[in-house]
């Protein structure tokens, strides 16, 4: 078995690169390569290593949710203690379910979902469904109210302090197009969401899976782009295998008539966060605000939450840890194994 991959300073560029900004173009990894000073042929072997290494997880399309007309939200589930491993396998079995781990709070389960605008359950339904089969306490929807940041880049360097900021918020909200899907565009969306092959011209098989010219297909890519449907192309890492062992999901008490808003563009701000939201609140659950915090270590997480607290002065707060990944995945856009789940779950009946 091959030694795990040492990352020297031009891989972690590199593996920055990945994350923020894949070349939409016939030959991609030529145009990474020429960033670090790599051929192509070099770039794609390093690539493959970190894919080896478990570093990189997959390169592909991030679309927007929303904007193909799906519904989603985080779902915070309450289960039984014994019964934790047994549940997160049912939720894992649901092809729109992209992340699921268990944290360290009585809401012990916490998983993602998204539900196709074609859905007979539709996303309550869908998340009743789930509570039923799972045999939870408690399960509370916490979709997204209000996003302010959604933007994973992991410091690979070294280099960034744990409460760096950026000076501005990661997210603007881009302009989404209200016209349905085409069958063609809906067919390039099957495409663009495949981990991309590492060969010089990886685009060239999609397009012709998709009836096009690769350079058809890609200006098609960057017209998602362009019309808030895909968020980027870029990679996802494991983030451990990275040496982000440590992830803490902040979530902050707003005081009464206070604007949760003018809070979490401050959060936003800090480098360290990748993910921040507004969601609803309940009586068991009055945290309006969601930070996402990956760190080398928990003390790294402290630190951001801290500095957190000090610039924004809120004090009530908690730092939920994953203790288990049941799931990280992309979801995958119109396909027919989330049919055939809802046949599945229709038919349920519970013991």
């Amino acid at each position: 078995m091959p030694k795990p991959l040492q990352l020297k300073q031009q891989d972690k560029k590199l593996l920055n690169i990945l994350q923020r900004d894949f070349p939409l173009d016939e030959r991609p990894f030529a145009r990474l390569g020429e960033k670090v000073n790599l051929s192509e042929q070099e770039a794609i072997q390093r690539i493959a290593r970190y894919k080896q290494d478990r570093i990189v997880r997959q390169i592909s399309a991030i679309f927007d949710t929303r904007s193909l007309g799906y519904q989603s939200s985080l779902v915070a589930m309450s289960v039984a203690h014994a019964r934790q491993d047994e549940a997160a396998a049912i939720l894992n079995e649901h092809p729109g379910i992209s992340h699921n781990y268990r944290r360290n709070h009585c809401f012990n389960l916490w998983f993602t979902v998204a539900v196709a605008p074609t859905s007979r359950l539709g996303l309550e339904g869908t998340v009743d469904k789930l509570h039923e089969m799972c045999r939870a306490d408690s399960t509370r929807l916490l979709p997204t109210l209000k996003l302010y940041k959604i933007a994973v880049d992991l410091d690979m360097t070294g280099e960034r302090p744990p409460d760096a900021t950026t000076g501005q918020a990661a997210y603007t909200e881009a302009k989404r197009s209200n016209l349905p899907l085409t069958e063609r565009q809906i067919a390039l969306i099957r495409e663009l969401q495949k981990d991309i092959p590492l060969v010089g011209r990886p685009f060239d098989d999609w397009a012709a899976a998709a009836g096009l010219s690769p350079a058809e297909l890609l200006a098609e890519a960057r017209g998602f782009l362009e019309r808030g449907q895909m968020r980027r192309f870029a990679a996802v890492l494991h983030h451990r295998s990275a040496g982000f062992v440590a992830n803490a999901m902040g979530v902050w008490k707003v005081p009464e008539n206070e604007d949760p808003d003018k809070y979490g563009a401050v959060m936003a701000s800090f480098s360290a966060v990748s993910h921040c939201y507004r969601r609803p609140t309940y009586p068991d659950w009055p945290y309006a605000l969601f930070s996402m915090i990956h760190g080398r270590t928990v003390d790294d997480c402290e630190k951001t939450l801290q500095a957190i607290s000090e610039r924004t002065g809120l004090s009530e707060y908690q730092a939920l840890y994953s203790s288990k990944e049941y799931k990280k995945t992309r979801v995958k856009y119109f396909t027919r194994e989330a049919e055939k789940w809802e046949e599945r779950a229709l038919a349920f009946q519970p013991a």
